[in-house]
């Protein structure tokens, strides 16, 4: 039987998040463009990597066509520099995507196929908008595989309002708004602007440089979010306040064995634990995180009260407050999110699950007393994956 090697994140970046649409800084960007520059960002960032090292490399999408397809990990290793001897792949697991890409490497990692790897994400939700040109096949309605309302996101983030009725609209749009406050925070203490990627852009102004997330509403008050409308069902409690925006936007990754890391002087910000993914109904998608960290929690033999921090991706404010409630964690718990979340910064589908580990690495290295903690979202069409991370700052006696 193959022995299990240590995998470690040495590193990771992203690009700033962009509004999707003609108005959006990154409109007149193309989608691969913006990986390959956060992918040479990454590079000049670990300049003693050897590029010709690197085993693999696994690019997601959700929208796979135009600027974003034609197996985007080799396209895009490709106009990074990267030798033509390192292979590349695109990963499709919709708003996971960037997290399954790191996953599916750890896996290589882990079974001894591979020492280096770089794994990220992509979305031009300007560009390709989710499900644009899909097909989905019609037995799914017809044979009532699942219901129309599954394939609108909004309207499964009203079904999670609808199970759990003490999770109000109120509590939903309290915690949008702590998320608004707490990037608008970490933004002015300089904890988000040292793994972004700047990138230049072009407008009917000229050329700018691209330097902060575009989504960002820190301005944000109770009573302005009171008065939102809500658009996927009349008198519902989903509204674009306590959810997370279209954006564009790219995210990429160093994964490393831990030998191989050691060998090369590169250092780990974290050690894979564990990694689970689950499906649930496709009509309450939001709720799969749940199923899914009680998986990883199992395989780590972990419980919920171990993991010190959490990066909860916000796609819908419901969607994490439902799986606070069901861990029995305050809606306001401090390991939760402490720089703010998608609903502030923005989530381009297939690129946030780095973003979460990107943050959670940048917290456990001010953070000694922590041991664990946890990179969890929900997936489209029913599913959730969470994956434990271990603190290599851990210093037992901070605690």
């Amino acid at each position: 039987m193959a022995e299990r090697h240590e995998v470690v994140f040495v590193d990771g970046v992203r690009t700033p998040f962009g509004r999707a649409g003609e108005k959006g800084m990154f409109w007149n960007t193309r989608a691969d463009d913006l990986v390959v520059k956060a992918m040479i960002g990454l590079l000049e960032r670990n300049p003693n990597l050897p590029k010709d090292r690197i085993d693999d490399v696994a690019i997601a999408a959700t929208t796979q066509q135009g600027d974003q397809g034609l197996t985007l990990g080799r396209t895009a290793a490709l106009l990074a520099g990267l030798p033509k001897s390192v292979p590349g792949f695109a990963i499709d697991r919709m708003c996971a995507g960037a997290m399954t890409s790191v996953t599916t490497l750890a896996g290589g990692i882990a079974f001894g196929a591979y020492d280096l790897a770089i794994a990220g994400g992509v979305e031009h939700m300007g560009r390709h908008p989710m499900g644009f040109g899909a097909d989905p096949n019609p037995r799914f309605l017809a044979e009532k595989l699942v219901s129309e309302e599954a394939l609108n996101m909004g309207s499964t983030a009203e079904r999670i309002h609808d199970r759990f009725p003490h999770l109000t609209k109120e509590r939903a749009d309290h915690y949008a708004m702590r998320s608004q406050q707490k990037l608008a925070a970490a933004y002015d203490d300089g904890k988000i602007q040292p793994d972004l990627i700047p990138v230049a852009i072009r407008s009917d102004a000229g050329w700018g440089l691209a330097t902060r997330d575009e989504a960002p509403r820190p301005e944000t008050t109770m009573e302005g979010l009171a008065a939102l409308k809500t658009p996927f069902r009349p008198h519902g409690r989903v509204t674009a306040g306590n959810s997370s925006g279209l954006n564009d936007g790219a995210t990429v990754s160093l994964l490393a064995s831990q030998a191989t890391a050691a060998e090369l002087g590169l250092s780990a910000k974290m050690r894979l634990v564990s990694f689970a993914f689950a499906g649930v109904e496709p009509e309450i998608m939001g709720i799969g995180p749940v199923p899914s960290t009680e998986k990883a929690l199992k395989k780590a033999g972990l419980g919920i009260t171990d993991i010190g921090l959490f990066e909860l991706n916000e796609a819908f404010a419901i969607q994490v407050l439902s799986l606070l409630d069901h861990f029995g964690i305050d809606d306001d718990d401090p390991r939760v999110n402490q720089w703010g979340g998608a609903i502030a910064i923005g989530h381009p589908l297939a690129s946030s699950g780095v973003r979460l580990m990107i943050q959670l690495a940048a917290q456990f290295a001010e953070h000694p007393e922590v041991r664990y903690g946890l990179t969890a979202m929900c997936i489209g069409l029913g599913q959730g994956g969470s994956v434990i991370w271990e603190n290599p700052h851990f210093d037992g006696s901070k605690k």
